[in-house]
């Protein structure tokens, strides 16, 4: 017999979870819904938007607005985790409220948004050469297109895809399994607010100095989980080569401008025989980082396939461990 009680008090946090991730993985955002009311991380960045343009202005003091990106920084994150509660208290106090938690966590997730953005640089340096590839890669990246040649659009998709399994899924996950909605929702307004504000140019070096420092410490162990995930996937993936991803993780991760983007953009660039980063440029300003892998440069639209087999079963381990710590609890 049908427990109706049991169905309308929905799964737990880990079944709800691997719901989110499987929808996610098959349809990604909802699109009627998204087309009748903004998107979560749109409305995020709205709001970050709004705080920048009053408080970060040029005539005050670096140290002004260093205190004021500080503020705006805990406000926006304790803000988001309120929302998240509140919303987390409300489902939970109504029958089937469990599916708006699904929708949200489904949307804050980004497998399939990752695999389209990604996959499209791929066909379009098949199907349409430099030009192509550089209007397709210009959608996932900060640097400047321009600068690049065929191998660099490779490169910078390559990077993308590595670097955005850790922040668009394995660090959601991460976040949401430690502290519910409430998590997600902060992690994800802190990493929208890092991506807008928290740059080394003049303009947001001093005022998202507090929004780049916490989201270094919100990724540390994601990215680091995403490292051995892209180790593990490199087991089954053929071609790819775990040892090599493992031993440039440890080796070359520290090499990225970034404490945590090096660590899954090195495993890649061993998994697949490549080597990753290196100087490039972003705006005006050169980045003159070191090269992550031993392998080869001159990437292609075929590694940048590789490089989202990789990432997909990645993705299946990921979600094989959930799977398995929900039968287990």
């Amino acid at each position: 017999m049908i427990d109706h009680n049991a169905l309308s008090a929905g799964p737990g946090p880990l079944v709800l979870l691997l719901f989110a991730l499987a929808f996610d993985a098959y349809i990604g955002d909802p699109p009627l819904l998204y087309r009748l009311v903004p998107h979560p991380v749109a409305l995020m960045g709205r709001l970050i938007a709004s705080f920048e343009r009053r408080l970060n202005r040029r005539e005050r003091s670096e140290r002004n607005r260093r205190f004021r990106g500080f503020l705006v920084a805990i406000l926006l994150v304790g803000f988001a985790a309120l929302v998240g509660w509140t919303i987390s208290r409300l489902a939970g106090a109504v029958a089937f409220g469990w599916l708006v938690e699904l929708v949200l966590v489904m949307t804050l997730l980004a497998q399939r948004s990752l695999y389209l953005h990604v996959v499209a640089v791929a066909r379009r340096l098949e199907e349409d050469g430099l030009a192509g590839g550089c209007e397709a890669v210009a959608h996932i990246v900060g640097r400047n297109p321009a600068n690049l040649d065929e191998f660099g659009v490779a490169r910078a998709a390559i990077e993308s895809c590595a670097e955005n399994l850790s922040d668009g899924v394995i660090a959601p996950v991460l976040w949401y399994l430690a502290l519910g909605l409430p998590g997600l929702f902060a992690y994800k307004m802190l990493n929208t607010a890092d991506s807008m504000i928290g740059h080394l140019s003049p303009r947001y070096k001093a005022f998202g100095a507090t929004t780049a420092r916490l989201d270094a410490l919100a990724n540390y162990i994601p990215a680091r989980l995403t490292a051995l995930l892209i180790v593990l996937a490199a087991v089954a993936a053929q071609g790819a080569n775990p040892w090599a991803a493992l031993k440039t993780a440890a080796a070359d991760a520290a090499k990225h401008r970034s404490t945590n983007a090096g660590w899954p953009e090195a495993a890649m660039a061993g998994a697949l025989g490549l080597a990753l980063a290196g100087p490039r440029r972003y705006g005006e300003r050169l980045v003159k980082d070191a090269w992550m892998g031993e392998g080869r440069a001159r990437a292609t639209a075929r590694d940048i396939h590789r490089a989202l087999y990789v990432a997909a079963l990645a993705c299946a381990i990921n979600f094989a461990l959930i799977a398995l710590g929900a039968a287990l609890i």
